[in-house]
């Protein structure tokens, strides 16, 4: 997945919005005003990362199927994964973390906008983590 890509999959969520609060070249995507999805310019090897949230045991799961998902870059490790995009994560596994992300982070908001945000995605409501 192209950077591009990923940028118009994490603006496809309700109320999505880019931010850049570390400066240009680190997209910072927000619901509500809570990260769900970080966009690194790049890495040592000069390749693009994502950062997303993710159930500490499906995290774990994540970095030992795929050798480019690691521990969250400057994040909370038990609970953010970073994804170098290398082109060896699958698109659709991407989108999969993506839409997880996005729902981990909704999951902990308000009742009202819980129920609005993912009503929108056509979910039920998720028990609050």
């Amino acid at each position: 997945m192209t950077p591009q890509q990923f940028i118009d999959a994490a603006l496809w969520f309700p109320e999505a919005v880019e931010t850049e609060p570390f400066g240009p070249g680190t997209l910072v995507y927000k619901v509500a005003g809570k990260m769900f999805a970080l966009l690194g310019e790049r890495n040592r090897e000069g390749i693009p990362f994502v950062t997303l949230k993710c159930d500490p045991d499906l995290a774990l799961e994540l970095r030992a199927e795929f050798p480019a998902v690691i521990p969250g870059y400057h994040t909370n490790k038990r609970h953010w994964n970073t994804v170098v995009l290398d082109g060896t994560v699958p698109d659709d596994e991407l989108l999969e973390m993506l839409r997880h992300s996005y729902q981990q982070v909704v999951a902990g908001m308000r009742r009202a906008d819980r129920e609005r945000l993912l009503a929108v995605l056509g979910e039920d409501t998720p028990p609050r983590s």
